[in-house]
C-alpha cells in the first residue's frame, strides 16, 4: 500500500510493540480477537493471531487454551523483556568487558549512579542471603 509516494507499513516492529503493550495492560491472557479490538486499527484477526503465534515461539508469550481459542500472555513485563534483549546481545560477544566498558560509559550521569546504587543493592542482597543460609545450617549434636 502506498500513500503520498511512501510505504504506509508500519516501522519494523511497531505493531509488535503494540500487541504487547495491550497485553501488559490487560494484566490476564487475551485472544487474538481482544487484542485485536483492543488495538482498534482495522486489523485482521489472522494478522494479530500470527504475531501472537510468532510472539509464542519466541518465548515472550505463554499460550493456553481456556475455550476454542488460544489466550496469550506476557512471560515478562517490558522491562523483563528489555534486559532479556540486553543479555542475549551481551552474551552474542567474546569481549564481554570491552562491551560493558563500552556501554556504562555511554550512560548519563543519572543512569550511571543509579547502575552503581543497584549493584551494592544486589551485591549487599546477595551477601545477606549467603549469611543467612550459613546460619541456617544444621545444629551441632550435643555429646551428653
Amino acid at each position: 500500500m502506498v500513500r503520498d509516494g511512501r510505504d504506509a507499513r508500519r516501522p519494523h516492529g511497531e505493531l509488535v510493540a503494540d500487541v504487547l503493550a495491550v497485553l501488559w495492560a490487560a494484566g490476564e491472557p487475551l485472544t487474538a480477537q481482544q487484542v485485536k479490538t483492543a488495538l482498534d486499527q482495522g486489523l485482521a484477526r489472522t494478522t494479530v493471531a500470527t504475531i501472537l503465534a510468532r510472539l509464542h515461539e519466541k518465548g515472550t508469550l505463554t499460550r493456553t487454551r481456556p475455550g476454542r481459542s488460544f489466550a496469550y500472555a506476557p512471560v515478562e513485563d517490558a522491562a523483563g523483556l528489555a534486559a532479556g534483549r540486553m543479555r542475549r546481545e551481551l552474551e552474542k560477544e567474546p569481549q564481554r568487558d570491552l562491551v560493558l566498558k563500552r556501554f556504562v560509559s555511554s550512560l548519563s550521569v543519572d543512569d550511571e549512579d543509579i547502575l552503581r546504587r543497584l549493584l551494592l543493592d544486589t551485591r549487599t542482597a546477595t551477601d545477606e542471603a549467603s549469611r543467612t543460609a550459613d546460619s541456617d545450617g544444621p545444629e551441632p549434636e550435643d555429646d551428653a
